[in-house]
């Protein structure tokens, strides 16, 4: 990969892991201080404004092989410490973008297994440009039978739940349709596929769409159900970008952990003026997982982050039969689990608490009420 981008005459740089805001991505950062200045600074969970401040110094293409962190949940295709590629070049768009990145893969396969066929698991995946391109919102109208480009934040929020999505209050437009993109649609893109033409509300950093106002020129390549890259046309209007930011920060004042900053540094250096510029961040664990035929991320690094080993926990009878009730449904509505448990309300209610303690159950409330579900 870096001989292909080193032959395009592509710049490689490096820059800050300890930021003193956390930008360029929808996550929840790790958090230190730093001693002297006696303020706080952020483990980076993207490069992405730092790489484009030196678009706007006058760098025609630059990337980085970088490491973020991001302070969330871990599972076969998460670890809070991660290897990313990230490249920016000017004057150019995402559809430039999305032939680079078909040639990028179809090289980097041929070179490391000798064909842009990849066995995975019980599949044979192809690698071999063009890729289809599926704009988002038709993909969750073909998998779920609903048109939301309509939809405002209480419709889309009441669409999720009657269709099994459970939906947190702090969520906006854009991380409800990711919810269900997610949850419903995702899965289906087995060989490589561009998802495009992202709404503007899950893409706060990406130039608005030439020939709708309503999305933007983003695309994910999904390969084998996961996320693989992420690109934008990117979004340099410092005014559009500002207005941009100041509703991620209503998000956050909403609850929205994930929401973005406001970082003045990098819409001062926009204001200088930033060309069109399209840029591309793609997982370079993900990637070596497919090209090694592993299904776990784990399997692909040398020291992953382990859960600590607990000492078993031993449940009683009463909290035994609540936690079968949930695990038999997944999500139960509260009532109806304690109806179905024949439990007196004292017995209840410390079984409960005691698995709640355990974190075995979590209790979640929403526009329907109050629901248990198992907690991984």
């Amino acid at each position: 990969m870096r001989n292909f981008l080193n032959k395009k005459k592509y710049l490689e740089v490096e820059t800050p892991i300890l930021q003193p805001i956390p930008g360029g991505a929808l996550a929840k950062p790790f958090i230190t201080k730093h001693n002297a200045l006696n303020i706080p600074l952020y483990l980076r969970i993207a490069n992405e404004l730092y790489l484009k401040r030196l678009i706007v110094g006058g760098f025609d293409g630059v990337y980085e092989f970088s490491k973020d962190f991001r302070n969330e949940g871990m599972d076969k295709n998460h670890n809070p410490e991660f290897t990313v590629m990230e490249l920016y070049v000017a004057y150019k768009d995402y559809f430039w973008m999305m032939e680079t990145t078909e040639n990028l893969l179809k090289t980097v396969t041929i070179e490391t297994i000798g064909s842009t066929s990849v066995q995975i698991g019980d599949k044979i995946i192809d690698f071999k440009p063009p890729y289809p391109r599926v704009p988002i919102l038709e993909s969750i109208k073909t998998h779920t039978g609903i048109d939301v480009s309509m939809m405002n934040e209480n419709e889309l929020r009441n669409c999720a739940i009657e269709i099994g999505i459970n939906i947190e209050e702090s969520m906006g437009v854009g991380k409800i349709i990711d919810e269900i993109f997610g949850e419903k649609c995702e899965h289906h893109y087995v060989q490589p596929t561009f998802i495009i033409d992202y709404p503007k509300e899950m893409s706060p950093l990406t130039k608005e769409h030439r020939s709708n106002p309503d999305l933007t020129e983003r695309f994910e390549l999904l390969v084998n159900g996961k996320e693989i890259a992420n690109a934008y046309s990117e979004l340099n209007d410092p005014i559009d970008q500002r207005n941009r930011f100041e509703k991620q920060l209503k998000l956050s004042e909403k609850g929205d952990d994930e929401a973005m900053f406001i970082d003045q540094d990098f819409l001062r250096a926009m204001e200088y003026g930033m060309p069109p510029t399209s840029g591309i961040g793609i997982g370079i664990d993900r990637l070596v997982m497919l090209l090694t035929n592993n299904s776990s991320i784990q399997e692909v690094l040398f020291f992953p982050q382990m859960k600590q080993e607990k000492n078993t926990i031993k449940l009683n009878e009463i909290e035994k039969s609540i936690y079968d009730l949930v695990e038999k449904n997944k999500l139960n509505e509260l009532n109806k689990v304690k109806k179905e448990s024949n439990l007196s309300n004292k017995a209840w209610d410390k079984g409960i608490k005691n698995l709640v303690k355990y974190n075995l159950l979590k209790v979640i409330k929403n526009t329907k009420g109050l629901f248990i579900e198992l907690k991984n």
